[in-house]
């Protein structure tokens, strides 16, 4: 008897030895959540992995991990625990999180990494491109009022160390519509933006703003619609290709076709990075602007159309592009 259990009993111990030494494959599709540091000036990730494939069901999975305190006691939650889990509605491709009024206890450096965090996390879901902020049912403003708006996740680029919070002051040349709408009048425009936007897309983000209270007074006029996203910016060997979806074609204004597609060339060739600019909608080019401008043609400055009457309008208050990173 003993001579048969003796194999036996060393056959199972080798199993149990191998079994051991064996790792456990990860289940489902890895995600990364984002966790922001104590000092607050970066953001790192760690994976995860779920067999959801839900949507709704994978998005509240990733809003409760950002919520779970990390094991690396360097960093924090995304979303402390003192701030609530926030309500969540899904539409076309955009995910809105309604946040309750402890959202403000974040402090300023804070806010604006954990706002990273969290839209890196949640647009890696399959068809979710686009994050929005609210507080109460009303759209997150940053600290002079402005509306942060909808957010992608390259809006929050990696770095190293405390440049990602680095905020710098900048003189923006913008061109707006005078009253008519049939000439541009420039406005010299103050803006404090982090320095991980590229300055051509802080051009556009402050032209679909629109004008001030005061900017207005003094007879400008917004170009563009200000229901118009800007899907990305970039500038390659002198030229600015302009990204936008459908709202930039939509008229709202009597403002001149001329009047509305110059206002954004003229503004972006201000820059000295930029030389000439091409537009399309939804990565399309094969498109008519207004009727009158074939989008896949580029464009240059146009000095004709700026009123020589008016005066630059300078405001002496500073605009806060908080949707930075």
């Amino acid at each position: 008897m003993k001579k048969t259990l003796l194999p036996v009993l060393m056959l199972l111990l080798m199993l149990t030895l191998f079994g051991c030494g064996e790792e456990e494959e990860p289940q489902g599709n890895i995600y990364k959540i984002y966790t922001v540091n104590k000092e607050e000036t970066r953001v790192d990730a760690v994976e995860v992995a779920t067999t959801e494939e839900n949507q709704t069901k994978l998005l509240a999975f990733l809003l409760d991990n950002l919520h779970q305190v990390p094991a690396d006691t360097q960093y924090r939650a995304a979303i402390p625990e003192e701030i609530s889990l926030p309500e969540m509605e899904v539409v076309d491709e955009t995910v809105t999180l309604n946040f309750t009024e402890d959202y403000y206890n974040y402090t300023t450096a804070g806010e604006i990494l954990s706002r990273a965090a969290v839209v890196r996390t949640l647009t890696q879901v399959p068809g979710i491109t686009y994050c929005v902020y609210q507080i109460n049912q009303t759209a997150l403003t940053s600290s002079t009022g402005l509306p942060v708006g909808i957010m992608r996740a390259d809006q929050f680029i990696d770095n190293n160390g405390k440049e990602i919070n680095t905020e710098e002051k900048v003189t923006l040349d913008l061109y707006f519509a005078n009253n008519e709408g049939n000439k541009l009048i420039r406005v010299d425009r103050d803006v404090i933006y982090s320095s991980n936007i590229p300055i051509e897309k802080l051009v556009m983000e402050q032209l679909v703003l629109g004008v001030t209270e005061s900017e207005a007074e003094m007879g400008a006029c917004p170009v563009i619609n200000p229901d118009t996203r800007v899907l990305s910016v970039t500038e390659k060997d002198g030229v600015c290709y302009v990204n936008m979806d459908t709202g930039f074609m939509a008229q709202t204004t009597n403002i001149n076709p001329d009047v509305a597609l110059y206002g954004i060339v003229n503004s972006l060739t201000e820059l000295s990075s930029v030389n000439r600019v091409q537009f399309s909608v939804n990565g399309e080019t094969q498109l008519l602007f207004r009727e009158k401008y074939s989008l896949d043609e580029l464009y240059d400055r146009n000095l004709e159309i700026i009123s020589k009457s008016a005066d630059i309008i300078s405001p002496v208050q500073d605009t806060d592009a908080e949707s930075t990173n």
